[in-house]
């Protein structure tokens, strides 16, 4: 299992009053797994991604990551987890504008002390595993978007992390730059990759393999109704072992889809 969220609350203060923004998360992510979580604007994906990614603690609840108990870890524990062991794409790529495609995908490697010889290497062949092998010493304003994208790629998988962490992979892309990230995507998870994406559309989410939704701080899980493409969550994601409401709650989804 690569993390299991249990029983995940998350509170934002307010003044003196606590505002509720997670209630009562479960879900677990094993190897291999490509996750897309579903939700609109204030639902609360955001919070529970920086969660995922360990930029941020839960007020309650129980976070394993790669079998470590995140709560009790140090901020330098965390940052050495989120450099070594998670990959991050954001919409919006985060490339250093003055630095090179190279040099942008050995930052992680930087960090975690590689050599340069070997930071050189590792970083070449990520951007070649990506497709821009002829793009190395290009700076991002060089790029065209899906090309800034498949750098931020490169370099979420330079050190071969447990997690490939995504947040609207192609929110700021057009649509033909979008369809090749998501293929990117797709060979990596089929090589073995583990991949979790924050999304908020439809067409993206079915590309995983698995969808959950969240509305209102609270997870969900269903099958996404592809011929209506409607996002609505069929049935609350379970928060305990209970074979009789997992039949029931596969049964309604099928009803939904057959509908």
């Amino acid at each position: 299992m690569v993390f299991d969220l249990n029983g995940i609350f998350k509170d934002y203060m307010q003044g003196k009053d606590a505002v509720p923004v997670l209630k009562d998360i479960t879900m677990s992510v094993d190897e291999g797994e490509y996750v897309a979580i579903m939700g609109p604007s204030g639902s609360g994906k955001s919070t529970l991604m920086n969660i995922i990614g360990c930029l941020d603690k839960q007020t309650k609840g129980v976070f394993v990551f790669d079998g470590t108990d995140i709560m009790h870890c140090t901020d330098k524990q965390l940052s050495e987890i989120r450099n070594e062991k998670i990959g991050f794409v954001f919409q919006n790529f985060n490339l250093l504008p003055r630095q090179s495609a190279l040099e942008n995908v050995e930052l992680p490697l930087l960090y975690a002390g590689v050599s340069k010889k070997q930071r050189r290497e590792r970083a070449a062949e990520a951007l070649k595993r990506v497709g821009l092998e002829d793009r190395m010493d290009f700076k991002p304003t060089q790029l065209s978007g899906g090309q800034k994208q498949r750098v931020a790629i490169a370099r979420a998988i330079v050190n071969k992390p447990r997690l490939l962490l995504a947040d609207e992979p192609t929110g700021a892309l057009d649509t033909k730059s979008g369809d090749q990230v998501m293929e990117l995507f797709r060979e990596l998870n089929e090589e073995g990759v583990t991949i979790v994406m924050i999304t908020h559309e439809p067409d993206i989410a079915k590309c995983a393999k698995r969808i959950m939704y969240i509305r209102d701080g609270q997870l969900y899980t269903g099958a996404f109704n592809t011929r209506t493409g409607s996002t609505q969550p069929p049935a609350p994601a379970p928060q305990a072992a209970n074979p009789q409401s997992e039949n029931a709650a596969q049964q309604n989804t099928v009803q939904e889809e057959n509908a």
